[in-house]
């Protein structure tokens, strides 16, 4: 194969073209109408990131132009859903700016269902709104595409690259065309990274003929995580993973059916549970367990406790709730719009919703920063909201210089979900332009640096092509091993050792330590993974992204010694929440040079009384 190289030089470089992408892609076309701003997408940008289906509503929109909430409100909402623990300048810069980004949605032509009594946009809950949103990422990802100079599809970053003459700041990407092999070096002088949070790190409960279905979207790899830790970018909330409670086996979402159509779950035997371990909680948990609305964590934890005691399956009643015309269509489109899997699974199983209820089911843990967990990179927050120990020049920089992130990439925010996510492209695409105006010559770039990354970057071709001949038939090789083997091998060790649902979630410093020992070992193996074609390179670099998350994942996971999420992870040897001594976030840096991991603390502010 002949590998082609070619070199592209921007001002602005985003990273990911789904929500967050799109927003800094809109934002930096505005604000920087002479600067040349380049999106490069895994995929195709029309179809790419997690609404790349739909979605049923908008979940983070204020309502302000009619009074209905205010940005304390919804930093006392996360505040108290995280278990207390986020970054409050974070939530509150979203909480301002997200409903000019929704009606911006609205003005390209979104179509957002309104309430024929009152006028204003249909809720479907205290902070979400529905829409018919089958082409909500077309719709977007049209005005990114008008606004950025050039979008390149189907190329996947697989490196950041850094300043030859100061390592401190940011200088770029490689990465490579998957549909044709050209190796793509992109020089910038800021980049944007606004790539996917991590599935697939932990096993599925989708297994077999199921295998490869989640809930969070399968091609969201922890690019978002792996790129910014390779330059040596500081990390916080790793530990804090998400297990989100889905109707069972096609992962349908629960929001509207809880929220819109009121409906409620039971335990087999028909009794409502959510409250009735109040009192245990309460001694575990403090006083959080009295936060209104009852944390999602908490809901799990509830769930949880009942599959235990052997009262499942937990049942969501549909067949209470579909009493009107009006109501069936909203159940149905809610997953026609976003989760056709659900109606699937539905069909397949004899299942009518207006006639019988469905189970409910918690999914395999995953690494986000957009939904209700807050995973990603430390970044400054804006000027006039952050305390001096949250800010340092520009907003949603990280610790590397030049280095911004939006969505799931930027940690201590959970809540923003797809309009957040475009508002946070949008503030750190603003904060990009300034800058790069500030510092307009282009960094330099080692062609020895890039050279010894194209050649590791297309080893796994290298190794397919010497080690195939030492087969006949088959996968089992003695000279390699192909990704999808890999991943087997990693959720395992992430499920058995690190929380996964096998365990229901439960771990202790014995079975983290096992598994940083078995994941050390796998890191080792990671030399010797084969690629047969550009699909399956992809699938290679797909995977050293994941075990760089999962790498994170644990050394946090074992660093917090408390439970702090019930229903998300338990620490078995650690039960209780200390708010004593952890109510701080954990932090993490990857020493590039040495490849040891720091682990250290940074204080939770509170700024929203």
């Amino acid at each position: 194969m002949i590998l082609k190289t070619k070199t592209v030089n921007c001002d602005i470089l985003i990273i990911g073209g789904g929500m967050a992408g799109c927003g800094a892609a809109y934002e930096a076309g505005y604000w920087g109408r002479n600067l040349n701003i380049v999106v490069v997408e895994k995929a195709q940008i029309e179809r790419s990131g997690a609404v790349a289906m739909g979605l049923s509503a908008i979940n983070c929109y204020m309502g302000m132009r009619w009074n209905e909430n205010t940005p304390e409100d919804f930093v006392r909402y996360t505040r108290n859903d995280l278990m207390g623990l986020v970054r409050e300048d974070l939530e509150f810069d979203i909480a301002r700016h997200v409903d000019s980004t929704v009606h911006l949605f609205e003005e390209w032509g979104l179509p957002i269902i309104y309430d024929q009594q009152t006028g204003r946009y249909k809720r479907e809950g205290k902070w979400q709104i529905l829409i018919h949103g089958e082409s909500y990422k077309p719709i977007v990802a049209e005005a990114a595409t008008k606004a950025a100079s050039k979008i390149y599809n189907r190329i996947m970053i697989t490196h950041l690259l850094t300043d030859e003459t100061y390592p401190g700041r940011i200088a770029g990407a490689v990465g490579f065309h998957v549909r044709e092999g050209t190796f793509y070096v992109f020089r910038a002088k800021a980049v944007i990274v606004a790539s996917g949070g991590g599935t697939h790190i932990y096993r599925p409960r989708s297994v077999g003929e199921g295998a490869g279905r989640t809930w969070y979207a399968p091609w969201s790899t922890g690019s978002a995580y792996a790129l910014i830790i390779g330059v040596g970018a500081e990390m916080t909330q790793m530990e804090n993973k998400l297990v989100v409670t889905r109707f069972k086996d096609g992962y349908g979402p629960v929001g509207a059916w809880f929220l819109a159509l009121k409906a409620v779950a039971t335990n087999a035997y028909g009794e409502a549970y959510e409250m009735k371990y109040l009192k245990d909680q309460r001694a575990l948990y403090g006083n959080y367990v009295d936060s209104k609305p009852f944390p999602t964590c908490l809901r799990n934890d509830a769930m949880l406790r009942e599959i235990k005691a052997g009262r499942h399956p937990i049942y969501i009643h549909t067949e209470r709730v579909l009493d009107t015309r009006e109501k069936e269509e909203l159940g149905h489109e809610d997953f026609l719009d976003m989760t056709m899997s659900q109606t699937i699974v539905w069909a397949s199983q004899n299942i009518d919703p207006k006639k019988t209820p469905s189970e409910l089911q918690t999914s395999e843990p995953y690494i986000m920063g957009s939904h209700a967990t807050c995973s990603g990179a430390w970044a400054s927050g804006p000027q006039d909201l952050s305390p001096k120990e949250y800010f340092w020049g520009y907003n949603r920089m990280t610790t590397v210089e030049g280095l911004f992130g939006a969505g799931d990439t930027i940690g201590g925010s959970a809540h923003k979900f797809s309009s957040g996510s475009f508002t946070e492209g949008r503030l750190a695409a603003k904060a990009a332009v300034a800058y790069v105006a500030e510092r307009p010559a282009m960094p330099e770039v080692s062609e020895k640096t890039v050279a010894d990354l194209k050649t590791e970057i297309f080893q796994p071709l290298e190794n397919f092509s010497l080690g195939r001949n030492l087969i006949v038939k088959g996968t089992v090789s003695p000279s390699y091993l192909y990704a999808d083997q890999f991943v087997i091998r990693l959720e395992k060790l992430m499920d058995e050792y690190v929380g996964g649902w096998g365990p229901m979630y439960t771990t202790n410093e014995i079975l983290l330590n096992r598994g940083l020992e078995l994941l050390t070992m796998l890191k080792d193996d990671l030399a010797h993974v084969a690629a047969e074609d550009l699909h399956q390179l992809q699938r290679a670099w797909e995977l050293h992204h994941r075990v760089m998350t999962a790498e994170a994942v644990l050394r946090h996971t074992i660093f917090r010694k408390e439970t702090r999420w019930p229903g998300y992870c338990y620490r078995a040897d650690f039960p209780k929440l200390d708010d004593e001594h952890w109510h701080v976030f954990v932090n993490s840096k990857l020493d590039r040079a040495t490849g040891n991991w720091q682990l250290f603390t940074r204080p939770c502010l509170q700024l929203v009384t």
